[in-house]
């Protein structure tokens, strides 16, 4: 018990003139500047939702290019399909979301 009022007191000797501190006045950041000339802001993606045989079907394109396509049949579980390395094949996900999905990022295509 001795040892610990010991640290007590010399932490609180220790913190004592950092208290007395004054702290720094904090000024508002100024606004961001517009986004440059010709940027655009299709970042969200473009969900056409279509019926077929009584399948819902709802597909997912970012910039015209279809990445993922969500099927929910008439008993309710959905599943998806999705173009994991932007060649255009679908591979099939049976839950109901995948259990992992890495970003991933077309750099450069030609």
């Amino acid at each position: 018990m001795l040892r610990f009022a010991m640290t007590f007191a010399v932490t609180l000797a220790l913190a004592l003139p950092a208290l007395g501190q004054q702290l720094p006045q904090l000024e508002p950041l100024p606004e961001p500047p517009p986004p440059p000339a010709g940027m655009s802001d299709d970042f969200e993606p473009e969900v056409t939702i279509l019926q077929r045989d009584g399948d819902t079907v709802e597909e997912y394109r970012m910039n015209g290019r279809l990445y993922m396509i969500k099927v929910t049949p008439p008993h309710g579980v959905p599943y998806y399909l999705i173009d994991q390395h932007g060649r255009g094949e679908m591979v099939r996900y049976p839950d109901s979301s995948p259990t992992l999905s890495v970003p991933m990022w077309v750099i450069r295509s030609w």
